[in-house]
């Protein structure tokens, strides 16, 4: 485990986020010693237990595919298969690992279809995933010729499902660091910072825009995708206990509020890109994310409503400029 990081360390060393090393390390030693999940145990046999296979055949442009099977034998596909259904629930992907279809709750490729013609071309980039989950959207930016793509998600869980797949595609300029967004400095190194799914889960909206702004270079693009509802500039959906069964939903604005919190925080040139209401194919409960999902959200006689009467999920991208 501690050489997941310490790569990290010494690649980042002599360059623009040499800085981060007067917190980073003290931050994941303190993880490593008192932070894990429970589970933490079961999940890092799995990954010990991962076969070592040859990988000559890797896709990141196109989809995650890594390894086409044709040199694993069916017994070693289910015995793979076995072991990663160990790390249930996937929730984002979906991964084509050596012939195994990984069919995750979300289907975040059709996210990253939407938001790619929108943002700039991320070839030499360093680009930083905050709230990036398992981290299917950290090789998609790969796959686009970005030099260094790190990831922030908190939780164990997530860090693990990403191991096993760096176990097969090990590449040395993509990292999952167990952190949340509280804990970074002001980096203001990044060329591109994306937040996706994040902004209505912060009980300060204002203040986690200015995060993200804190963590880009002058002229960095930021991609932001979150919930959004319908309204005038004044509007903001409060929830009173849930949405959508979640109870960590604080805010939910207008694309037009939303745009004045990001000019309230500093950003220029805001462009909503993308408008789209999540659909029930999008996101699904499958053999790898076996409990509830968006069908049990909704009102099961009037899908245009959450299960609370709230306006079912509507999600816009937006980019922006520090």
């Amino acid at each position: 485990m501690n050489n997941w990081f310490t790569d990290f360390y010494a690649q980042i060393a002599k360059t623009s986020l040499s800085h981060w090393l007067n917190t980073l390390p003290a931050q994941l030693t303190h993880w490593q010693k008192e932070a894990q999940h429970g589970d933490w145990p079961a999940w890092e046999k799995v990954l010990k237990n991962l076969p070592e296979i040859a990988t000559e055949h890797v896709n990141i442009k196109d989809r995650v595919e890594i390894g086409d099977g044709s040199n694993v034998s069916e017994g070693h596909q289910k015995q793979l298969t076995h072991l990663l259904k160990r790390m249930m629930p996937w929730r984002k992907g979906p991964f084509h690992l050596h012939g195994i279809h990984i069919d995750t709750e979300w289907r975040s490729d059709w996210k990253w279809d939407r938001l790619l013609p929108h943002i700039s071309d991320l070839h030499g980039r360093t680009v930083l995933d905050i709230g990036c989950g398992s981290g299917y959207h950290l090789w998609r930016m790969r796959g686009e010729g970005a030099e260094l793509v790190v990831g922030i998600d908190p939780s164990d869980l997530f860090l693990c499902q990403f191991q096993a797949i760096k176990h097969f595609n090990p590449d040395p300029n993509v990292h999952l660091l167990p952190l949340g967004v509280e804990q970074l400095p002001e980096l203001k190194a990044f060329d591109t910072v994306f937040s996706m799914g994040v902004l209505y889960h912060r009980r300060s909206p204002i203040d986690f825009l200015a995060q993200l702004k804190a963590q880009l270079r002058k002229g960095g693009e930021l991609v932001l995708e979150t919930l959004v509802i319908e309204g005038d500039v004044n509007t903001v959906l409060v929830p009173t206990d849930r949405y959508a069964k979640m109870r960590n939903v604080w805010f939910i604005p207008s694309c037009d509020a939303l745009t004045l919190w990001l000019e309230r925080v500093g950003f220029k040139n805001i462009k909503v890109v993308d408008k789209d209401i999540t659909s029930l194919e999008e996101q699904r409960s499958t053999e790898w994310m076996e409990t509830e999902s968006l069908v049990d959200f909704l009102d099961p006689t009037d899908h245009s409503k959450t299960i609370e009467g709230y306006p079912a999920p509507l999600r816009a991208i937006v980019t922006a400029t520090a």
